[in-house]
């Protein structure tokens, strides 16, 4: 992944999404890394994640914007802060309206075991410009860029996708390699994918990493393929929308109370294959910090004299921008 040309676009200050914003909200995904991150290898998902949490709704306070959460921790009901639905920022009423999608720590169980690839993620719009999931699985299909629009399809068979894009890359098959999440309901997904000679990589978690990750040559991932969480599935999107890539995605529904919470959300077909800018559209900006180290960035490190580090990403779709930002902390 490497930074565009398109920087030096002129964006009026007066946009919704302001350019300062865009450094900004890597603040808010740097506090919840660094509060996550004391619990690495704890074995405590709970604690790390509410410390994520804990941390990013204070970020969020000192932003001068109002902001809604439309993918957060759950619903009121289920989690006590950024919640679906609450509001979040420093100007309620008076700043910029904007949609937010989060996850304060996605990989939680990655944390507490001190595995790879754990992240503090969010995604900001324009009002109305981010899917308002519901907390269920989706069907995920994604490549990374430079392919024709189209080359994937959620609707045929991952063999047929991966001859898709083989044929589009100009190699065989076997020449392809496929991130998926490594559970037992991937079973026949990946003996698939090996039938036909792909490689396959195997994550433990953090699907929204494994998305982005098809947009860089370094991983050699070109496929991201299975099932995840749709707040997941969103996040992603967004970023693709700032690098580039395809996706496709269709929300599972196991019983009829999850289908009864997406049309709660405004959700009424059911069957809908989402492309990617249905998920996301429109001017969107897509942050990430590292917790533990992974594909796509270093987690948070202690140094010697109260110092830490972290590094992050952050990409704005209307400029085609990617910042990669180092950041020093010293505690006081």
């Amino acid at each position: 992944m490497s930074q565009s040309a398109g920087s030096a676009r002129s964006i009026s200050s007066s946009h919704v999404l302001d350019r300062v914003l865009v450094l900004e909200l890597v603040r808010v995904t740097e506090a919840a890394a660094v509060a996550a991150s004391k619990l690495i290898g704890r074995g405590d998902e709970k604690a790390a994640d509410h410390a994520a949490v804990e941390a990013m709704r204070q970020a969020f306070d000192e932003l001068a914007i109002d902001g809604t959460v439309v993918i957060g921790e759950g619903e009121r009901d289920e989690a006590p802060m950024l919640y679906i639905g609450e509001k979040v920022g420093g100007a309620i009423g008076t700043g910029p309206r904007i949609d937010i999608a989060l996850d304060p720590l996605e990989g939680t169980t990655i944390t507490a075991k001190g595995g790879p690839n754990a992240l503090a993620v969010l995604a900001a719009a324009e009002e109305g410009c981010l899917l308002n999931a519901p907390d269920v699985y989706m069907e995920k299909l994604a490549v990374g860029p430079g392919y024709p629009e189209g080359v994937i399809d959620l609707r045929k068979s991952a063999t047929e996708n991966v001859h898709a894009v083989a044929a589009a890359k100009g190699v065989a098959p076997d020449q392809i390699i496929v991130c998926v999440l490594d559970r037992p309901r991937h079973a026949d997904l990946i003996a698939e994918l090996r039938a036909i000679g792909c490689g396959v990589v195997l994550i433990g978690d953090g699907d929204v990493a494994g998305v982005i990750a098809t947009t860089n040559p370094e991983t050699t991932i070109d496929m991201y393929m299975g099932s995840g969480g749709a707040p997941e599935g969103v996040l992603a999107a967004a970023a693709l929308r700032c690098v580039g890539g395809q996706f496709n995605g269709k929300l599972l529904f196991r019983n009829d109370d999850e289908r009864g919470r997406a049309r709660r959300w405004g959700i009424e077909d059911l069957d809908r294959i989402y492309k990617l800018e249905e998920l996301a559209k429109g001017d969107c900006i897509f942050a990430a910090t590292g917790v533990t180290d992974g594909s796509l960035l270093q987690g948070v490190k202690y140094k010697k004299a109260g110092c830490m580090t972290t590094e992050s990403v952050v990409m704005r779709a209307s400029s085609g921008t990617v910042r990669w930002i180092k950041g020093e902390h010293h505690r006081g």
